[in-house]
C-alpha cells in the first residue's frame, strides 16, 4: 500500500524540517537527560518522574517519525499564479455561503499546514474537497458533518 502523501507549500516544509531538527537536537537531548536525573531518584517500579520522562520520550519520538513521515511523503504544491481559472490546492478561494447571506475566503492547503483561524482549510476538509476543481461562478452544494450548505464561487486567486 502506497503511502499517503502530504501537500505543502515550502514555507510548510520548511517549518515541519525546523520541528524536527529541533526536535532531534534539543529536546531528544533534554529528555535523555530528564531520565538519567528521574533514574537517580531509585527504584524505577515506583518512579512516577522515571515513567514520566519515558513517556515524553515516546511522545518526541513519535512526533519526529510522524514528521520524517510527512517529508519523505512531501508533494510540495507549486503556486502556479497566472492560472486561476479552477479551484486548486495552493489556492485561495472566495466563495458566497447562501445560507449565512455572507462571504467566506480561504486557501486550500495541505493537512500539515491547515489553521482555519488563519484561513488555511485542509484538502481533506468537506469544503475543500467540493471546491477542488470548480470554477468562479459554480454553485456547490457542500456536506459538512454540521449540515449541508450552499456556496457560489466568487474568486480563485
Amino acid at each position: 500500500m502506497a503511502e499517503k502523501q502530504h501537500y505543502m507549500t515550502l514555507d510548510g516544509k520548511a517549518k515541519i524540517e525546523n520541528e524536527l531538527n529541533e526536535l532531534k537536537t534539543v529536546r531528544r537531548k533534554e529528555v535523555v537527560e530528564n531520565i538519567k536525573i528521574a533514574r537517580d531518584f531509585g527504584d524505577l517500579s515506583e518512579n512516577a518522574e522515571y515513567d514520566a520522562a519515558k513517556e515524553e520520550q515516546a511522545m518526541v519520538e513519535g512526533r519526529i517519525a510522524q514528521l520524517e513521515e510527512m517529508l519523505r511523503n512531501a508533494v510540495i504544491i507549486q503556486d502556479d499564479a497566472a492560472d486561476n481559472s479552477m479551484v486548486a490546492i495552493g489556492k485561495t478561494v472566495t466563495f458566497f455561503i447562501q445560507e449565512d447571506n455572507e462571504d467566506e475566503t480561504y486557501t486550500i492547503v495541505g493537512g500539515a499546514e491547515a489553521d482555519p483561524f488563519t484561513g488555511k482549510i485542509s484538502n481533506e476538509s468537506p469544503i475543500a474537497k467540493a471546491l477542488l476543481g470548480r470554477t468562479v461562478g459554480d454553485v456547490v452544494n457542500v456536506q459538512t458533518p454540521g449540515g449541508d450548505m450552499v456556496v457560489e464561487i466568487k474568486e480563485i486567486k
